[in-house]
């Protein structure tokens, strides 16, 4: 007999570690931020995109075929990219370097989610090609905490002066 067990890995508390700008008087697709997740593996873009839809805060679209990444983005045109580094064919940096050599996608934030860091070196604020990453297996507030904090203009203004501490000390 197969049981099947559903996992809250969502925080109950409003003081969870992660914060939702915008997010008084309640949720709804009217603030609904556009997340692209770019990852060869279809369980991991499906169990990332499930868990952020939940929230009720973002819209996400998964593309399990690096090759097709690009256009996928300028069609969805996301807020955001959530990009493997490791794939076959076309590896995270092959598609991050075309989606900001494209003149309509080159503000476009990009995370890189992988399991090529740890997550203590993600912490410390590892960067390639200046974009952050968000270790693997992925833990949820992490994620949306590295979300929310690569947001652009839009975002809660404590996050944008935390954006721009940090690049100011990259140079």
């Amino acid at each position: 007999m197969n049981k099947v067990t559903e996992a809250d890995f969502l925080p109950r508390e409003n003081n969870a570690g992660f914060f939702w700008p915008g997010s008084i008087g309640g949720s709804g697709m009217k603030g609904t931020r556009r997340i692209l997740i770019v990852d060869d593996d279809p369980h991991t873009t499906h169990l990332v995109k499930v868990l952020l839809e939940r929230t009720g805060h973002y819209l996400v679209l998964e593309e399990n075929d690096p090759t097709k990444a690009h256009q996928s983005a300028r069609d969805f045109r996301p807020d955001l990219i959530l990009l493997d580094i490791v794939m076959p064919e076309t590896d995270g940096g092959e598609v991050a370097a075309r989606i900001e050599a494209d003149p309509e996608m080159k503000n476009t934030p990009i995370i890189f989610l992988t399991a090529l860091v740890t997550r203590v070196e993600a912490k410390a604020g590892l960067q390639a090609q200046g974009h952050s990453f968000v270790a693997k297996p992925v833990s949820v507030p992490e994620l949306i905490n590295a979300i929310e904090e690569n947001f652009p203009v839009d975002a809660a203004p404590h996050v944008l002066s935390r954006r721009r501490d940090r690049e100011a000390t990259l140079g």
